[in-house]
Order: structure tokens, then sequence, then C-alpha cells
């Protein structure tokens, strides 16, 4: 199944890549040129396309490729060695495992908490969310909705409190009902940069002090749609905290796509999981084979 619909920036650039060959049948640089271009479009960084664009040159002059169809299967190489981090795409198998929720508000960072939740109940683990995002106006309220529908507790405090102290709470919850997995929500705002890694900072210092055996996951949640809008995010909070994997949101299809090549690029970022729909079970693992497949599916 494609994973970018025909009207997606992504798509058009698979399909510029028929246009491009019929245009350039040599293969020329002004057929490159064309093709970086496309990817530009599609929200690749221009270093990111510049790479891609030097690599695939390489392989048409040592492989001698003629064809569309060698064309695509260089470049799906290409994009599967950028974005195959290896084990560091997965998920830790560790427990307790806490999980540290990042990105601004609006980026389905909330209903990304709910769908890991349900994830790991599924797979029969106890799960328990930590409301620490009491800066914004009624986000405990709608993680407690989230976790009522999923079935998992939730530790939350009144607005304004310190975020902090709900994790700190919530760890001993955690601790005391032996608890394998506690999802923390932050604030993707606060007052200025300063302060919101004052806050994050506080609070990886409280996890390691009161759950040192802990294994731990940083998860940044990017909007995929926002396009360099995200890249700009995940450079952001990669400056502030220690980012273990992304969570790459809204890719059902009117995405462009750019991004998750180049944050992984750019950054070095694992991506761990992509939303692909609202359900439940719309959040999938990251495989950079069948994600870069999924791009090239006719």
């Amino acid at each position: 199944m494609a994973l970018f619909e025909k009207k997606s920036a992504f798509r058009k650039f698979i399909d510029s890549i028929t246009m491009a060959v019929y245009d350039n049948p040599e293969l020329g640089p002004e057929f490159l040129d064309q093709l970086e271009e496309s990817l530009v479009m599609a929200d690749v960084g221009i270093e990111t396309s510049s790479k891609i664009i030097e690599e695939l040159n390489k392989a048409i002059n040592y492989k001698y490729i003629t064809r569309e169809r060698e064309i695509k299967k260089e470049l799906s190489r290409i994009l599967e060695e950028i974005m195959d981090k290896g084990e560091r795409n997965l998920m830790s198998e560790d427990y307790p495992l806490i999980i540290l929720m990042i990105g601004i508000n609006g980026g389905g960072k909330t209903t990304t908490i709910a769908k890991l939740a349900n994830m790991y109940k599924n797979k029969g683990k106890t799960v328990m969310l930590a409301a620490a995002d009491t800066f914004r106006a009624a986000a405990a309220e709608q993680l407690q909705l989230w976790g009522d529908r999923v079935g998992v507790r939730v530790i939350r405090h009144e607005e304004g409190t310190d975020p902090t102290a709900v994790i700190y709470d919530a760890i001993q919850s955690a601790k005391a009902n032996d608890v394998d997995v506690l999802i923390c929500d932050t604030a993707g705002r606060l007052q200025n940069k300063v302060n919101l890694m004052k806050e994050l900072e506080k609070m990886s210092k409280v996890i390691s002090r009161e759950w040192p055996e802990a294994s731990r996951e940083n998860l940044i949640v990017l909007d995929a749609t926002t396009g360099k809008n995200a890249v700009s995010q995940a450079e952001e909070f990669s400056g502030i905290t220690d980012i273990t994997g992304i969570v790459l949101t809204k890719m059902d299809g009117t995405a462009r796509g750019g991004i998750s090549i180049t944050v992984t690029d750019e950054f070095d970022m694992p991506i761990k999981f992509i939303g692909v729909g609202e359900k439940m079970e719309d959040l999938l693992p990251f495989n950079a084979h069948d994600f870069v497949e999924g791009i090239f599916d006719e």
C-alpha cells in the first residue's frame, strides 16, 4: 500500500522521475538538476537533496544506468541507507520504561501518547500516564479523556503547578504498582526556550534520581504536514534535550513526506513510529525498507 497519495508533493517527486527520464534520456546534469529540484519541493532539505543526487550520479556512472526502473531502484537504496538507523529505530524492550513525550502543541502529541499506551497495553504491559503539561489549559483533561478511553491511570495535578512534581508523583505511583511503562506528557511551549530547557532538565534529573533502573526513551512528535517547520522543531528540541527517536504524525496521504528523510539525515535521529490515521492501531513501528518501498509503490 502506498504511503503517499498522488496529490502529495512526495508522490509528485516519484512521478517526476518518469518525466525527467523522458526529457533527458542521457541522464545528464539537467536530469539530475530536475530531480534535485523535485526533492526540495517535497520538503527534503537542500543538503540532503544534494547528497541523494550525488549518490545517484555515482550509481548512474558506475552501473551504467539508463532506465527509469533502475533509477527508482537506486533511489530506494539510497533513501533506505539514509533512514535505516539499525537498532536505534527500535524502542527499548527493557522494563520498566519511561517515555518522555516532547513536541509543540497541535502536532499530535496527546493522541500519540494514547496510541502508545494502547499499543503497550495490548502487549500485556501495565501502563500509566503522567500529565506533566501543566501550563496549557485543559491539557490534563485531554490526557485524562484518552486515559479513560484506553483504560490506563493518569497522574495529574492542578493547572499551573510544577510539572516536575507530576513526574515525581507518577514515578512513585508507578514503582509502587509495578507499572511497566510510564508515558509522560510535557509542555510544548513555555515563555521562552530557556524555561523549556530548564523544565526538561529538571524532569530528566528527577527521573534519573527516583527511578535509575528504568530504561528511557525521549520521543519528539513531529507533524509531517508542517514540512520545514517540523525540521525547525527537530533542530530546536535536539538542542534542548537528548532525543532518542521521532514519531512522525499525519503521514496518511497529505504529508509531503520529505521531512522524514531530512530529519534522519541532518540530525541523525531515528524514526521510531509513524502515524497514518486517527485510529488507535494507526501508529506503526518504523521500518526503513517498508517505508521506502511504500514511497515507490505505484
